[in-house]
């Protein structure tokens, strides 16, 4: 997983409540069998008519949203079914970061998982980013945001942070620790030998 210590973009606007995870990748697309490729699906229902072509009206068609690395929200973003594949699709589509008021609980942590950065920030907060298309400045070791003229605050859990700056992922961290396991299976064969 690569690193996430700052990151400067400015925002691509998402401005929908009760975003679900089925919306953000519809449940046809999931039948890949590895993390890459999902973001073609990213949101595909609401980019694209029936017949395949863009939707000139979504914001993911518009040009000037292109190559944004932060995804602007509202509430309760990633709430529906549990699928990991929403994290894959967000990520893979190139963005690293979500700001939102709020985010279903099983979303918010597979984004940890995946390395892509949920913010939570006060709804008065969400508005003034989307009221202001400027550059926004996420340095995720001290935890602040810089657009135009405010700097904000979020808060993250202090292991999870630690994981996103150091680009760790669950397998990472266990292989982290293997001279750790190795030693306790060579000693473990002294007081309980395999049958």
């Amino acid at each position: 997983m690569e690193p996430f210590v700052v990151l400067k973009s400015k925002a691509t606007p998402l401005d929908r409540v009760n975003v679900d995870t089925d919306q953000i990748v519809p449940k046809q697309f999931l039948k890949l069998v590895s993390r890459a490729g999902f973001g073609k699906y990213l949101f595909y229902d609401w980019r694209f008519d029936k017949d395949g072509r863009p939707r000139p009206d979504f914001v993911l068609n518009d040009l000037k949203y292109a190559d944004r690395k932060i995804l602007l929200a509202r509430d309760n973003f990633g709430s529906g079914s549990s699928r990991e594949h929403a994290a894959w699709a967000i990520l893979d589509y190139g963005f690293r970061a979500v700001i939102a008021p709020s985010f279903a609980d099983i979303f918010y942590n597979n984004c940890f998982k995946n390395g892509v950065l949920p913010v939570r920030l006060a709804p008065e907060e969400v508005d003034y980013l989307f009221k202001n298309d400027v550059e926004i400045e996420i340095d995720l070791a001290r935890q602040s945001i810089c657009a135009g003229d405010r700097v904000m605050r979020f808060e993250i859990d202090e292991f999870r942070k630690k994981l996103l700056l150091e680009g760790l992922d669950s397998i990472a961290l266990t292989l982290k620790l293997e001279a750790d396991i190795a030693r306790y299976e060579r000693e473990r064969q002294t007081f309980a030998p395999s049958a």
